[in-house]
């Protein structure tokens, strides 16, 4: 099980020392939500924040395009230091070439799906894909109570896994906790993302620790 912290719940007037925090406790990647004020109802950051973060920690870079035309900025998410670039299947015409074009940048590449989006939308792109995230609850902002239907599209997927019909990691974004972490473990999800669960904790190891036991 990896865990992804989400820096959308980091005090970014100590992000160094947050980013150093989560690393020296074990977490396993660094989930960054980019948001536009289009595609969700919220206006986060962009490149530049992505090298500062790259610059800041050897983790690999997760980087969530939660914007209304992705391709259009992946090459400079990429060459700021994206490891991985997910993409919504709700903002792409032709899945499977957004992942081929993000490939071709040299990132590994990822579909995501809101809650209300059946998991159908991206199963034609899924064996393409390098990790899928299903969002557990709708995106935008953090601290949000999540969203126990998604486990179904985890259970989906893990079955499409275990049959060799993709290799893509299972990553289930919001609201996870470590209640909810044990459901979206015993669900077959291989990355947990988590933020207030992390961030709020004085004891980031402690609780990546816990998290990851679930």
């Amino acid at each position: 099980m990896k865990i992804a912290p989400s820096l959308l719940s980091a005090d970014f007037a100590r992000l160094g020392d947050e980013v150093r925090s989560v690393a020296a406790g074990g977490a396993d990647l660094l989930h960054l939500d980019v948001m536009d004020g289009q595609f969700v109802p919220n206006l986060t950051f962009g490149p530049l924040l992505i090298d500062a973060v790259n610059r800041l920690s050897d983790l690999p870079l997760d980087v969530h395009l939660m914007i209304r035309d992705p391709l259009a900025l992946a090459r400079r998410f990429v060459q700021a230091g994206a490891d991985y670039l997910t993409v919504h299947c709700e903002t792409v015409a032709d899945p499977e070439g957004a992942l081929a074009a993000i490939k071709a940048l040299g990132a590994r590449a990822g579909l995501s799906l809101n809650p209300g989006t059946p998991l159908q939308a991206v199963l034609p792109a899924a064996g393409a894909a390098d990790l899928v995230l299903v969002m557990s609850v709708n995106p935008g902002f953090g601290g949000q109570a999540f969203i126990e239907s998604a486990l179904d599209k985890v259970r989906e997927l893990r079955k499409l896994k275990d049959g060799g019909k993709t290799n893509a990691l299972i990553s289930i974004d919001g609201g996870i906790n470590r209640r909810t972490a044990a459901l979206a473990a015993a669900a077959g999800a291989d990355i947990l993302v988590a933020g207030s669960a992390v961030f709020g904790s004085a004891d980031r190891a402690a609780e990546i620790a816990a998290l990851r036991g679930a």
